[in-house]
């Protein structure tokens, strides 16, 4: 099954007045490991954003993250999907949209998350396992953040 997400931005006539920039199916749509796709349906870089002008920032590729910048990003995990574990340099906010996943921490905790659950990932190694018998799917937003600190030293992004 491949991953069909509508994406609707909006944005500014040149007078002032709110209008839609997009609404089509995202055509940017990966697959970087089996049993996992996914596509980035916007993308911003420095704070504040700047919603002047208009620019589809997802036409190019991107890493799991933006340097000073977020992420908006909608993931299909089929059940086995390949293990990926990792750690970001950012403060991820996710909510399951269907289908339900397993969260592994690197400490052997695991934490089932189901349709309307939603997540705060704060820097930690994680592996998203999928258990189950349905695809699951995910709404994430990554949000530039500092490596967290542990004994004085940074736990920089892996995997």
């Amino acid at each position: 099954m491949s991953l069909t997400i509508r994406r609707v931005v909006t944005g500014h006539t040149k007078d002032g007045h709110a209008k839609v920039e997009i609404d089509e199916i995202a055509k940017n749509v990966i697959s970087n490991r089996p049993g996992a796709s996914s596509c980035v349906l916007w993308s911003t870089k420095g704070f504040p954003v700047d919603n002047d002008g208009f620019d589809d920032p997802t036409t190019g590729s991107f890493k799991t993250t933006v340097e000073n910048g977020t992420v908006f990003r909608i993931v299909r995990y089929e059940p086995g999907v390949t293990p990926r574990n990792h750690r970001t340099d950012s403060i991820d906010y996710a909510i399951v949209i269907s289908g339900q996943i397993d969260m592994e921490l690197d400490d052997g905790v695991v934490v089932t998350l189901k349709a309307g659950d939603a997540l705060v990932q704060r820097g930690t190694i994680h592996n998203w396992v999928n258990n189950g018998t349905e695809d699951c799917v995910i709404a994430f937003v990554l949000i530039s953040g500092k490596p967290v600190t542990a004994n004085g030293k940074p736990l920089t992004a892996v995997g």
